[in-house]
């Protein structure tokens, strides 16, 4: 049984690299192309029934995912660090240099900051400026992406679709301004199929609302349509995960074999190398 296991395993490595090295010689079209068929994979099994289609907002996540909860009880900790990082809040990267072609001209065009542990791989020089969060983040299993997202006062974060079916992203409230008493900081999902299909954005106004709270997390499927909003005067920051979503078996080796290419990619590089620090 270990041997037929380690024989897989074998496979699945020497296709990876072999993939790799084919998806570094196509051109951004033809990568996008290849995205999009292995998300239609992904879409095609999730409307089978082979998985399960998320909620709008997933608050019952413990089971599938209990390393969250190392985050939440050291709550505390991140935000005295985040806390610090605020002071070099200009210095951030926007989040429109990290989006690429993809968002360019969009989405991202807000005044929206990221301070990022990991994209792929942790970014160092940037984990050195808050190491008790990063020794935190080390422990989440599955990890791809971490970021302090830093909303400024007043903004808005269109309506949008996300791009891979095969994450799940996870906020957890870190600074929310007045803990969102009057309910200004807020995210909005719709989570229906019939509706998405359409891929109208004004159809967010049917989507469910989730107001961030301080230290307490919420999970989401982002390739539902959803927007974002701060309408309070003061900064929002969130600590934003994007995780291999839980899958059957046969899937999640598609899935990692897919992220592993991908977090090969130039481009991937590329973000890291945008999103560190200089000081």
């Amino acid at each position: 049984m270990m041997g037929a296991f380690l024989l897989v395993l074998a496979a699945v490595a020497v296709l990876g690299a072999l993939a790799w090295r084919y998806v570094q010689s196509l051109d951004s079209g033809r990568k996008l192309a290849i995205k999009d068929a292995i998300n239609g994979v992904l879409v095609s099994a999730e409307e089978r029934g082979v998985f399960p289609t998320a909620p709008a907002f997933e608050r019952d996540y413990q089971n599938d995912y209990p390393h969250f909860k190392i985050l939440e009880d050291n709550y505390a900790i991140i935000r005295e660090e985040c806390e610090k990082l605020l002071d070099l809040k200009e210095k951030m990267t926007d989040m429109e240099a990290l989006g690429g072609d993809y968002t360019a001209g969009g989405i991202h065009t807000v005044r929206w900051k990221t301070f990022m542990f990991k994209s792929g791989q942790f970014i160092e020089e940037n984990c050195r400026l808050a190491h008790r969060t990063a020794d935190l983040l080390r422990r989440i299993p599955n990890l791809y992406t971490a970021f302090f997202s830093v909303l400024d006062p007043h903004q808005h974060i269109a309506p949008h679709f996300g791009y891979y079916k095969g994450f799940l992203r996870y906020h957890l409230g870190i600074i929310i301004p007045n803990n969102n008493a009057d309910e200004c900081c807020y995210l909005r999902v719709n989570a229906s199929p019939a509706d998405n299909a359409q891929r109208e954005p004004s159809l967010i106004d049917k989507g469910e609302t989730y107001c961030w709270k301080n230290g307490e997390g919420v999970m989401i499927d982002d390739t539902f349509l959803h927007d974002a909003r701060n309408d309070s005067d003061q900064v929002r920051v969130v600590l934003w995960l994007d995780v291999a979503r839980r899958l059957p078996w046969y899937l999640h080796l598609f899935n990692k074999l897919v992220l592993f290419i991908v977090h090969k990619d130039e481009s991937v590089k590329r973000v890291r190398r945008r999103a560190t620090l200089d000081l």
